[in-house]
Order: structure tokens, then C-alpha cells, then sequence
């Protein structure tokens, strides 16, 4: 089961990982008054449960599902163009997926860019943190044209996340100072919320560092096993069957 954007940001920000502010709008009216909320300059990203979005176009040609938005006026004028169109991506295929919602969220001054995420390595049996300083790319792409830009540590499932692991991948991100340590916490952070939440893929794309010298999670995504719902009720509340294949539903 996949959640927005929007819910993984709410599962990590109650193990204390770092996200920026913001909310979820349903109108361009709602759109206007979180942006006004959050102090008029803001990011409005559409939410489907796919990758790609600010690469996407609409249906009408609007181009771009992840927009800065200078004033409410403009945030809500993006909003109004996303909501109820439909947004195509490398990842939803020609027929695109219907927006219903959009994600407003405090705009970050970004300084660098990186990659981190968790998945199961079937073939060793263990979890694997994949890192790398090539953020805001597709992981797929760097695993193609530069795969030594990946940095993996696989996590003994009988042991579990050491605090050398975090310090490793921190080490290996080029973290320095106390950069270097809200990194370690937030990959601790990330790892117990993958495991306690049945997460089948947890990944932070872009993970940030901001100008003044803070790490945080700028894009979220989470999938969890179906098969384990029963014991997270609270995130079986998350499910879009919007966003699902209504024969599989």
C-alpha cells in the first residue's frame, strides 16, 4: 500500500524526522490560506502516488506538478491549475493520474542535494540503506550511469540500525560538523519508522542541506506490506483507492 507525500511526511515527523512545515488543500481557497499560514512563499505539489512530478505535464499542457509560489495570489493560482487535472509522469504512463489534492509546504533555501533510502535486499535477507550525493535524480538513473555514487549499508535484521551505520552514511554524504550529526539522528529516525510502520520502501528524495546548515527530508515516499495493515490501523486510514487500479480494489 503507497501513501501522498503529504501522510509519509506525518508518519516521519512523528519519529522526529526532520520535514518542513505544511499542509494538505483540497481548493484553491484552502491553497491560499495554508500559504498565508506559512508565510506566502511556498512549494504547491500536486499528490498521486507517483515519481516524476515536477518533470510532469498536464493534460492541458500546464507543465510542472511541484511549483514555487512567491505569493498566496500565485500559490493559489497554481493550485486552482492542478486541481481536477490530470498530471503524466515517466511513472504513471500516457493516461496520467487525476489530482484531487495538493501539498503546500514551507520553500527551503537549498544548498546541496541528496539521496536516501531503505529497501529489502531479497538476495542477502536484510535491509539495505541506499545513499548518495546525487539527490533530486532518480535512483534508477544514478544506479546506470554512475552506480559508484551509491553507498550501501545493509543492516543485520538480528542486530538492527547501530549508531556506526548512521555515522557511516553520514561519513559517506560528506557531512561535517553539526550537519554531520542531524544526519546520523535522522537516519536512526528513518530506519526505526521504516521498521516499525512494516515499510516496504522508505526514500527521502531529496534529502536537503539547507544554507544555514540543517539536514531535512524535503520529498517523502512510503510503501507498506498489505499483508501487515492489520496491525496499523492508522495508516490503513491513508489509503487513496483513488490512486488504485479499481479492478485490484
Amino acid at each position: 500500500m503507497k501513501v501522498h507525500e503529504y501522510q509519509a511526511k506525518e508518519i516521519l515527523g512523528r519519529y522526529q524526522v526532520a520535514v518542513p512545515k505544511g499542509k494538505v488543500a483540497f481548493s484553491a481557497e484552502q491553497a491560499y490560506a495554508i500559504a498565508k499560514e506559512l508565510g506566502g512563499t511556498v512549494v504547491v505539489k500536486a499528490q498521486i502516488h507517483a515519481g516524476g512530478r515536477g518533470k510532469g505535464t498536464f493534460t492541458d499542457g500546464f507543465k510542472g506538478g511541484v511549483k514555487l509560489a512567491k505569493t498566496a495570489d500565485d500559490a493559489a493560482e497554481f493550485a486552482k491549475k492542478m486541481l481536477g487535472n490530470t498530471l503524466v509522469t515517466h511513472q504513471t504512463g500516457p493516461a496520467g493520474r487525476q489530482v484531487q489534492k495538493v501539498y503546500l509546504t514551507e520553500a527551503a533555501n537549498i544548498a546541496r542535494e541528496y539521496y536516501l533510502g531503505i529497501v529489502l535486499d531479497r538476495a542477502k535477507q536484510m535491509n539495505v540503506i541506499m545513499s548518495s550525493t546525487e539527490g533530486g535524480v532518480e535512483i534508477e538513473k544514478v544506479a546506470a550511469e554512475a552506480p559508484e555514487k551509491i553507498l550501501k549499508t545493509w543492516i543485520d535484521p538480528l542486530v538492527g540500525i547501530q549508531p556506526f551505520h548512521a555515522r557511516q552514511i553520514a561519513f559517506g554524504l560528506g557531512f561535517t560538523g553539526e550537519a554531520f550529526k542531524e544526519c546520523v539522528k535522522l537516519v536512526a529516525a528513518l530506519y526505526k519508522a521504516h521498521e516499525d510502520t512494516d515499510s516496504t520502501l522508505t526514500e527521502i528524495n531529496p534529502l536537503i542541506l539547507t544554507d544555514d546548515g540543517h539536514v531535512v527530508a524535503l520529498d517523502a515516499k512510503m510503501a507498506f506490506d498489505d499483508n501487515s495493515m492489520y496491525r496499523h490501523p492508522d495508516i490503513m486510514e491513508m489509503r487513496d483507492l483513488t490512486e488504485e487500479d479499481p479492478l485490484e480494489v
